[in-house]
């Protein structure tokens, strides 16, 4: 066997009321691991139930018909993954190597993440696991087939995610850029008529000439106005029987001073200050006053009352307009001007805009152009190394070829800009000689884009972060011999990283250095799915079984043997 360079990093697994499984407990060692069983025993849920934790959907489908909840969690070692400790440290979640996620759900809704204890979202969990699994499934066919994953694949082979990620960056303030030059283009078109309506708006209010607060002052003045006469009689009646009128309240006040005063000199013992009757006397004769200065203010002007009718009608109407005060259109006032001072100075900034942008689209145009010729490097290597891998599969004959777009459009230039540079990038196949390329999902059957996928992903697991690889039935449409080479394909990519595969083919069984056997059984009218790790000689069982079927004979069980001692001796 090989030897491993990494650490595990998957370790352990727990499962408990997810899907058809009860309760479950792997423990994962470094290498490759198979999971093997009868059909429908459950494999792909366990697949799942990982997938749940990598940040996928989680439905209360998943729990258990019998029970309320569900539990998934694993223990993760990441002494040799500085990315992922990077970014547990900066959601303040790094405790030490020993990384544990636990997911749970519950029927009534309220699930939960936890990570290393804490409280999590589903995208902080999607963003702290990426770098740990990588499931390699039958969705991988499916983005194998479609043509605008495959320049993501070149450039992750190319090691170009980076300069790719600095030109996005560099493309998306561009296209921010155009649109807002667009925007002032289309105010330029309507220039005149805005101009029109803006000088319009502000001599109107100009005109009118509001001042803060004068709607409010002029409401009560005009209150005042419409009250004149029952405010004059008011005061007139106040007036008269505080002073004016004979037997008023001052003339009966100096009396009670007098006779205050008869009293004192014969009893100076009475509990009356002259000078608390003298001070209220004299309080009543400044209110006395007042009223009569009042009334004096008091003038019935129907002419006034009108103006200020007109006044606050015509301030009205500019608080209905622009924004329902005095304040709001003094300041849509200003507003305006400025709006106008711009559009007097629109055509220099769309000049200056203009000139920016085609600047923009140089330095974009330079990065595009050192993207794609370090991509076109790339690809030659790219399309060698799945070749070599394709031979190896049993797919001698087959051309894998990356076709790029044409390089240059109508008068020498470069195609049109996109947020990943100006590349079209498309895996051809011409799978059997003397046939020409076509695209991909044009002529691979599901045998060859197994064998496809397989390959990519061989080639592209050395840069791969994640540490841990699933498969997840990749074997499909593939057999004897074809299959034997992808058993030791996956074996020489253990050697770097720790591999779960999940199959239905004993060539591929055979290369296992763990083994698990899922089953299925009904107890007490309940499915349950069960995986124990099986023994060498339980390993020469279920490997005969996968080539023989139920019935088991000599000749499966020497075959299978056979085939285990073939694959130890190639691993």
């Amino acid at each position: 066997m090989g030897r491993h360079t990494l650490n595990a990093m998957l370790n352990e697994l727990y499962i408990e009321n997810f899907a058809i499984i009860d309760s479950l407990h792997l423990s994962f060692p470094n290498g490759m691991t198979v999971l093997s069983g009868e059909t429908g025993a459950g494999k792909s849920i366990i697949v799942g139930a990982v997938s749940i934790l990598l940040g996928d959907r989680a439905s209360s489908d998943l729990i258990r018909s019998s029970a309320d909840s569900a539990v998934v969690e694993a223990q993760f070692d990441i002494s040799a993954n500085e990315a992922a400790r990077n970014v547990l440290t900066e959601l303040d979640m790094y405790d030490d190597d020993d990384l544990v996620i636990k997911r749970m759900l519950s029927r009534s809704g309220r699930n939960r993440i936890l990570v290393n204890g804490r409280l999590a979202t589903v995208s902080m969990l999607a963003t702290i696991t990426e770098t740990l699994v990588n499931i390699c499934g039958q969705h991988e066919h499916q983005v194998l087939l479609q043509r605008d994953s495959h320049i993501d694949i070149l450039d992750e082979f190319g090691e170009l995610m980076e300069e790719r990620a600095e030109y996005s960056c560099h493309f998306n303030t561009y296209r921010s850029m155009e649109e807002e030059l667009a925007s002032m283009k289309a105010a330029a078109r309507d220039r005149f008529q805005r101009e029109e309506l803006i000088r319009f708006q502000i001599d109107e209010i100009v005109t009118i000439a509001p001042v803060s607060g004068e709607d409010l002052q002029l409401a009560d003045e005009k209150r005042i106005l419409a009250n004149a006469r029952k405010l004059r009689e008011l005061s007139e009646d106040a007036y008269g029987n505080l002073y004016g009128n004979e037997g008023s309240a001052l003339e009966k006040l100096d009396r009670i001073r007098s006779m205050v005063a008869e009293i004192k000199a014969l009893d100076p013992g009475l509990p009356l200050s002259k000078e608390i009757l003298a001070s209220i006397y004299f309080s009543l004769e400044d209110a006395a006053l007042n009223l009569r200065n009042y009334l004096g203010g008091i003038i019935h002007d129907p002419r006034r009352l009108e103006e200020i009718d007109d006044r606050l009608e015509l301030l009205g109407i500019l608080k209905r307009k622009y924004g329902g005060s005095l304040e709001a259109a003094l300041e849509k006032k200003e507003s305006l001007s400025r709006e106008l001072a711009t559009m007097e100075h629109l055509e220099e900034t769309i000049e200056a805009a203009t000139t920016a942008l085609g600047e923009k689209k140089e330095v974009l145009r330079g990065l595009a152009r050192t993207l794609s010729d370090k991509r076109k490097k790339a690809a030659r290597t790219l399309e060698q190394v799945v070749m070599t891998e394709l031979k190896d599969l049993r797919m001698p004959g087959t051309i894998f070829a990356v076709v790029f777009s044409d390089d240059t459009g109508p008068e020498g230039d470069i195609p049109p800009l996109h947020g990943k540079g100006f590349d079209l990038v498309e895996f051809h196949l011409s799978a059997n000689r003397g046939e020409s390329l076509k695209p991909l999902h044009r002529v691979a059957s599901g045998g060859e884009l197994s064998r496809i996928v397989l390959a990519l992903k061989k080639v592209l697991v050395h840069n791969a972060s994640a540490e841990t690889v699933i498969f997840d039935e990749v074997d499909s449409g593939i057999g004897g011999a074809a299959a034997e080479m992808v058993g030791a394909k996956l074996r020489d990519i253990a050697r770097r990283h720790q591999v779960v595969c999940i199959t239905h083919l004993p060539q591929i069984a055979s290369f296992a250095e763990t083994h698990f056997l899922v089953t299925k059984d009904v107890a007490k009218g309940r499915t349950m799915a069960g995986v124990r790790k099986i023994s060498e000689g339980e390993r020469v069982e279920e490997i005969a079984r996968m080539l023989g079927g139920v019935e088991l004979t000599d000749t499966t069980r020497k075959h299978a043997r056979e085939m285990m001692h073939r694959a130890s001796r190639e691993g």
